[in-house]
């Protein structure tokens, strides 16, 4: 029996972005086995193919769901850490007992709450200007990773990411991935991120962010096309 699964979507590290057919057989199963999903929605603002930014866009995940969210990818909290967790009514332990009050209890217990400056600050991001500075500050992470697949897709690597996700994954078949790292930092100088850092399954690939000003994007992908375009 699975008492609790843990979700990251769109995920951390793959960048891949689970459909709403996925999230709502994921939910269905969860409800059947009596199991709960804690769903990580960090970078749920980067989704732009109208797959659901919420589990709670799926009927009955207010059953089963707990989701998790920040400010860090959104805003660029990531060291001010800021976030907020959603743990429905409806959600309830096996005898019955609602699940927020027992999350409630730990929380007033562990956890003394983010300082004023830092609530100041999210309360600012969620104001109409900073929330319109906010989204304008993804749309230009989004460019950036557009910018990036298109030069790796154009130099005839294998990519994936780079859609929903601020990364990008590159291939380079059949080389260990500190290799590439290192060829990567010696030729254009550039650090990317050693796949297999990631696990196993990241062997082969690097992974490339789009958090950077628009001329050192263009300027790192001027290099890399003199190295491997």
């Amino acid at each position: 029996k699975t008492d609790l699964i843990f979700f990251c979507n769109p995920n951390n590290p793959t960048g891949a972005c689970a459909t709403r057919e996925q999230l709502t057989e994921l939910v269905a199963f969860a409800r059947k086995n009596g199991s709960i999903i804690v769903y990580d929605a960090a970078y749920a603002i980067y989704i732009e193919d109208g797959s659901p930014k919420s589990i709670f866009e799926i009927p009955g995940a207010d059953e089963c769901c707990i989701e998790t969210c920040s400010f860090s990818k959104y805003a660029g909290f990531t060291g001010v850490r800021l976030g907020w967790t959603v743990v429905p009514n409806k959600l309830k332990f096996a005898d019955g007992t609602p699940v927020n009050q027992d999350w409630n209890r730990i929380m007033t217990t562990c956890f003394n709450g983010a300082s004023n400056i830092v609530q100041a600050g999210g309360l600012a991001c969620v104001s109409d200007s900073g929330f319109e500075a906010m989204m304008g500050l993804v749309t230009y992470y989004k460019e950036n990773c557009r910018l990036i697949r298109e030069a790796f897709t154009g130099m005839g690597f294998e990519v994936y990411g780079g859609v929903n996700a601020p990364y990008v994954w590159v291939g380079f078949e059949g080389r260990p991935s500190w290799d590439v790292f290192a060829e990567i930092l010696e030729k254009c100088n550039l650090v990317t991120t050693p796949g297999s850092g990631f696990g196993p399954s990241g062997e082969g690939f690097v992974r490339v962010s789009a958090f950077g000003n628009r001329s050192d994007v263009e300027e790192a992908i001027e290099r890399l096309k003199k190295v491997y375009g």
